[in-house]
């Protein structure tokens, strides 16, 4: 089996990117008893603070969250961040395979607007985020309220 064989990993991935469903993340997780097989460890609907709970100082996981923004009053768009969390005290091996592993995960992950590399609940910031989301965006017809 491979790394993101699991049936159930499309399946979240495509109830994180419907609008009529609530589910706006999903974070897999590394199988316990299959060392290089992912699973869907945990999904819901309250975004990134929600997601964080579930992150772990000693493993590595793949997020996707939905994320509605909007660059002035009159529009509003989903975006999609792509998580890499690689926790401090993850074992060295796990690291080591990261970035391949993640190359495999983005076949099935295949849409986002930004992609973050995270090991600490503080590279996690929402506002960093969202201001991320904004430039990766483009024009920006908001810029008197606008951070950048």
């Amino acid at each position: 089996m491979g790394l993101c064989d699991a049936p159930e990993i499309r399946e979240a991935y495509e109830d994180v990117r419907n609008d009529d469903t609530q589910t706006n993340w999903m974070l897999l997780e590394f199988d316990e008893n299959k060392n290089n097989v992912l699973k869907v460890g945990n999904k819901g609907s309250d975004g990134l603070d929600e997601l964080k709970k579930h992150l772990k100082d000693n493993s590595a996981a793949f997020g996707y969250i939905r994320v509605p923004m909007s660059n002035d009053e009159l529009s509003l768009r989903i975006k999609f961040v792509f998580l890499v969390w690689c926790g401090t005290n993850a074992g060295i091996m796990r690291r080591a395979k990261l970035s391949v592993q993640k190359a495999e995960v983005t076949k099935v992950i295949s849409n986002s607007s930004i992609e973050i590399a995270a090991s600490e609940q503080d590279d996690l910031d929402e506002n960093e985020i969202m201001l991320m989301l904004k430039k990766a965006g483009g024009a920006n017809y908001d810029r008197q309220a606008s951070d950048y």
